[in-house]
């Protein structure tokens, strides 16, 4: 999965990133066990985690019941089911969060928009220095598809991440996409060759989605570290609890909307 710059890079590195979690969210539209491009692309970032001691876990929110909605538990607002919980507790573990999300229309897949709801349904909640409990936390994203769009959906993401809290480092987001139309998409196997050889595979040698898909690692897990050695953000000027009681500038209020 890593090339001889990436691994080298894994080889040389000093820095103990060991008590550090991550989290990948997976939100093609396509259930286990079906492939996903986004899930092989994601690959990167996942073997530089691990191949630096952090603890990953990852989630296809395909193979999940998340109903739509703004609260952190949709069974009391009227769902029969939400595995929407047991996910929540995975993001609030994690120091490291990368959503990766294929390109459908143009923009980011529903279920990415529904993971961005669901985030939002805790923008309310504070951590122990009175800041929203999204603060000390870095976010990125990995963007795939067969369509332009890259940019626009890692600006949508990214920018989500941040409003309720995520600390977005430097080249935040990384991504691929083939010629325009129908075509093959990031990790399909290429034709073999004329006497039969092995070509690999689509866009494993893309050089641009490499570089990037590795500095966002890299970036993240240096950010992780700068903010866990610091303990967080300070809360010097971001406190709620420095407003009136019950004030939460962004807090979902759906009577509203």
């Amino acid at each position: 999965m890593l090339d001889d710059t990436q691994e080298r890079l894994c080889a040389e590195n000093s820095t103990d990133f060991s008590d550090l979690k991550a989290l990948t969210i997976n939100c093609t539209l396509k259930p286990s066990p079906q492939g996903s491009h986004t899930d092989k692309l994601l690959g990167i970032p996942e073997t530089i985690l691990t191949r630096s001691n952090i603890a990953l876990e990852q989630v296809r929110l395909a193979d999940h019941t998340i109903p739509a909605g703004v609260y952190p538990d949709m069974t009391e607002h009227g769902f029969d089911h939400d595995d929407w919980p047991a996910i929540w507790d995975k993001v609030a573990a994690a120091d490291i969060l990368i959503i990766g999300t294929p390109i459908w229309l143009g923009e980011k897949s529903s279920l990415c928009q529904k993971l961005v709801e669901r985030l939002y349904g805790h923008s309310g909640q504070t951590n122990d220095k009175g800041q929203y409990t999204f603060y000390g936390k870095v976010g990125g994203c990995i963007v795939t598809g067969n369509e332009d769009g890259i940019k626009h959906v890692g600006m949508g993401v990214l920018y989500s991440l941040q409003h309720v809290g995520y600390t977005i480092p430097p080249q935040a987001d990384a991504g691929w996409i083939g010629e325009a139309g129908p075509g093959p998409s990031y990790g399909d196997a290429l034709e073999d060759g004329p006497d039969g050889e092995k070509r690999g595979y689509v866009g494993f040698d893309n050089d641009f989605t490499r570089r990037n898909a590795t500095f966002m690692t890299w970036n993240l897990m240096h950010m992780a570290r700068m903010l866990k050695d610091a303990g967080g953000i300070p809360a010097h000027g971001n406190s709620v609890d420095l407003w009136k009681e019950g004030c939460s500038f962004d807090a979902p209020n759906p009577e509203y909307r």
